[in-house]
């Protein structure tokens, strides 16, 4: 465990085994429950002085704690438990003909007592990737519609999507609009192109994020994302839909209830 901390700082072996030791204490405290969710940790003079270290030493065990996901730094106001406040993605109805009403994401942050946004980056037409187009059944290279959007729960950026539909679907589409003008969403306008989906395929997976990712998402030192990959499926098995979404894993969870075969 040692040598793990170690890594992750620059500050001299001594005072990296003193800020270890302070780490390790807290990291005890947060996880046995004894600081709860949102907590304030001391401040750094007082911990300083109840050590018996100098204030950098204490800043560098608060930074240990950070790049462990425990505990977020807010410069003027202190050092608290990172707060889990989940939004729940539900796979078992997530795309059901009833909900065509409103889209699945702000259906999800309602469920959360949330108020949910989209921000569009991007709509074009690019060439797929050979991910994009295998999972597709396409030519690489193809060309394929490419929206890219960040999704928001009330102040907070949970979400960054990026939906891949063949060129010869969307073109001359409302799809291809910033707000998309049908009340069933991207998948109104799909069905009305004779793609209704009839088979959800997901496939999820944790990392930490990309540089990009963490400036999208505002996520801080040792948050990790999930990445999850949906592809669209018609009743003939033929694919059309692939989104991707990066998840912030702080305050993403799923959830799947669905028939065993």
């Amino acid at each position: 465990m040692q040598t793990e901390w170690l890594e992750w700082t620059g500050v001299q072996a001594d005072q990296a085994v003193a800020s270890r030791r302070i780490a390790d204490d807290y990291a005890i405290k947060i996880e046995s429950g004894e600081l709860e969710p949102g907590a304030r940790l001391p401040s750094e003079r007082p911990l300083a002085e109840s050590y018996g270290v100098a204030r950098n030493t204490v800043k560098a065990a608060m930074r240990l704690l950070s790049e462990a996901g425990m505990v977020d730094i807010h410069h003027g106001k202190g050092v608290f438990v990172r707060t889990a406040e989940p939004l729940i993605r539900l796979g078992s109805d997530r795309y059901s003909r009833r909900h065509r009403g409103s889209s699945p994401f702000l259906l999800e942050c309602e469920r959360a007592g949330k108020r949910g946004r989209f921000e569009v980056l991007s709509i074009g037409e690019v060439p797929a990737p050979a991910d994009v187009a295998a999972r597709l059944q396409l030519d690489e290279g193809a060309p394929v519609l490419r929206r890219e959007n960040v999704f928001w729960a009330d102040e907070d950026p949970v979400y960054r999507v990026t939906t891949y539909i063949p060129w010869s679907i969307a073109e001359g589409t409302g799809l291809l609009e910033v707000d998309i003008p049908h009340s069933g969403g991207i998948h109104g306008i799909l069905e009305d192109q004779g793609y209704a989906m009839a088979r959800l395929d997901d496939f999820a997976t944790s990392r930490m994020a990309t540089r990009a990712e963490m400036a999208a998402l505002r996520l801080g030192p040792g948050v990790p994302v999930l990445d999850l990959h949906h592809i669209s499926l018609r009743a003939d098995e033929v694919p059309y839909e692939l989104t991707r979404f990066v998840m912030r894993g702080d305050m993403s969870a799923l959830s799947y209830n669905v028939p065993v075969e």
